[in-house]
């Protein structure tokens, strides 16, 4: 072995975590990832997970279309930490240079996140990091991310946006952030984004109706990627009178412009 650190290649994962479909329903993957994409995962042969049962799956799906090098069982999933209640973080980077071992002894490694790409909006940054301190070379693979989707599908300020990540469940405080939040939009003329567990969807939504001022214009993004996949943008006051109804097992994207 030439001592030479392996990669770390950062795995997209598809957008339909966690929504039923039936056997069968799921797409080929073929029309959610470049097959470039699905060529490396299926060489890797050790990874790093938000969620294993989640990986075993993708990496299921993956076998359908390319062989795994490895027979899945053969395969190492490791978990990342959880974050720590009320952060993003799984903690210091120091904390995770374990699990950058197989990239250290010159083996490629792969991240992958429960949805989407990883290390955005997900605590495996906190491995990124890790590696780029070791000198561990980075490879962000191309895939689907639900929040530039939702920006691109919104029609509101692509030039300049935020994440605000998830807000407050307690009703004041989420009030008060979207108030808040609201106000940076007015003055910088910025999109801010933010998302829900699904099954608080409507309750985001509510809220949203409830505090933002009539003029701003709001966007939710529902099953990006998927059959069901919608996009509505509206005025407040227009969502007011039409409401409508978000299921409680898919996943949306929420973005306001303040006007």
């Amino acid at each position: 072995m030439s001592g030479a650190a392996g990669r770390l290649y950062l795995v997209p994962n598809t957008l339909d975590f966690g929504v039923e479909m039936a056997a069968g329903e799921a797409p080929d993957l073929r029309e959610l990832l470049p097959m470039s994409v699905l060529r490396v995962a299926a060489g890797l042969t050790h990874w790093v997970a938000e969620n294993a049962k989640s990986t075993r799956a993708f990496l299921k799906r993956v076998d359908a279309v390319v062989p795994l090098s490895q027979p899945l069982q053969q395969l190492s999933i490791l978990e990342l930490p959880r974050p720590h209640k009320g952060g993003s973080r799984a903690g210091p980077a120091a904390d995770l240079s374990g699990l950058l071992a197989p990239a250290l002894q010159g083996l490629d490694l792969g991240l992958i996140s429960e949805a989407g790409l990883p290390a955005v909006a997900d605590p495996g940054a906190a491995l990124v990091q890790a590696a780029h301190a070791a000198r561990v070379p980075v490879i962000a693979l191309p895939g689907a991310n639900s929040l530039v989707l939702a920006l691109a599908a919104s029609g509101l300020n692509g030039q300049s946006f935020a994440f605000a990540g998830y807000l407050p469940v307690e009703a004041s405080s989420r009030a008060a952030r979207i108030r808040e939040l609201e106000a940076s939009s007015r003055r910088g003329q910025q999109t801010q984004l933010m998302i829900e567990t699904p099954y608080r969807n409507e309750a985001l939504l509510a809220a949203l109706l409830a505090h933002l001022q009539p003029t701003t214009r709001l966007s939710v993004s529902v099953g990006l990627t998927l059959p069901c996949g919608t996009t509505r943008t509206d005025s407040v006051q227009a969502w007011r009178a039409a409401p409508g109804a978000l299921r409680a097992d898919i996943p949306a994207v929420f973005a306001f412009l303040a006007a």
